[in-house]
């Protein structure tokens, strides 16, 4: 059997997104032209998504509609929240599928070039390349290395300033009975995250911070536990779109970081959950 492309939504996804998506009815008089499948421009966003191929260049023969349909579909939906609703769809499933476990979580960053976007919130001079602009991905996971919220800032954000507001971007993760859960026991980071203040504010959430120290000999062990968000910033990182910024508008590429957070998520569901 050939393997589904990554571009291909299938039937059981679609249900899942089709009722998410904002509503567009046809007017009596004056309908205008008939508005493109939502399926099929989502495929066409995937496209530019995985094979990193400009807007413009989008193949027509696939019937994906034109590039700058799909880049007007994916702010709009970026701007509804489509994403974010799909992932907490999404975690609900894994829950209910015993796919996550929130004994404990792990936080790191991954930067990258910006080719576009100069001046806007989210692109900054990175300290680590000499001053050129980029952008960073700040992720959060459970135990698993399922990524539970995934945050775009621009590369001179220092790491440790978003740890907080990761945790609290978590989103409460139903699918079991009882109350649903939006934080983890146990927080694991390496030494851009050592600050007293903020392991401070996570016990006063009740989360009790295991963190790297600067100065200390490396062989803590934490590196054993902590290697699973990094697998998650390469799955992360491997459509060719979020490699390098080519997006000059901060919701357009932050829109591409949401949607490859929810094609993981649906990739990690076990097919009877879907």
């Amino acid at each position: 059997m050939a393997r589904p492309r990554p571009w291909e939504v299938s039937d059981e996804l679609w249900a899942l997104i089709e009722p998410l998506l904002p509503r567009h009815e046809r007017r009596f008089r004056y309908p205008g032209r008939r508005r493109i499948d939502d399926r099929k421009t989502l495929q066409g966003i995937l496209f530019v998504l995985y094979t990193g191929i400009q807007w413009e260049f989008l193949p027509q023969e696939l019937g994906f509609g034109s590039g700058s349909t799909c880049w007007r579909r994916l702010a709009e939906w970026q701007q509804a929240g489509v994403w974010e609703q799909l992932q907490r769809v999404l975690l609900d499933r894994l829950r209910a599928a015993d796919q996550l476990d929130f004994s404990r979580a792990v936080v790191d960053s991954s930067q990258i070039q910006a080719k576009r976007g100069r001046g806007c919130p989210k692109v900054g001079p990175s300290p680590v390349d000499r001053g050129r602009p980029g952008s960073k991905h700040h992720v959060i996971t459970d135990a698993c290395g399922t990524p539970l919220r995934v945050v775009l800032t621009g590369s001179n954000r220092n790491d440790v300033t978003q740890l907080v507001p990761l945790v609290e971007a978590i989103p409460p993760v139903r699918g079991r009975p009882g109350r649903p859960r939006r934080k983890p026991r146990r927080l694991y980071a390496d030494r851009a995250y050592d600050h007293d203040v903020y392991r401070d504010k996570l016990r006063a959430r009740g989360i009790t911070p295991r963190i790297a120290r600067r100065g200390d000999d490396h062989g803590s062990g934490l590196g054993k536990l902590r290697w699973v968000v990094e697998a998650a910033i390469a799955w992360l990182h491997g459509p060719r779109r979020l490699r390098i910024r080519w997006e000059t508008r901060d919701d357009i590429h932050d829109g591409f970081l949401q949607l490859t957070h929810c094609m993981i998520l649906a990739a990690k569901l076990p097919t009877h959950a879907i």
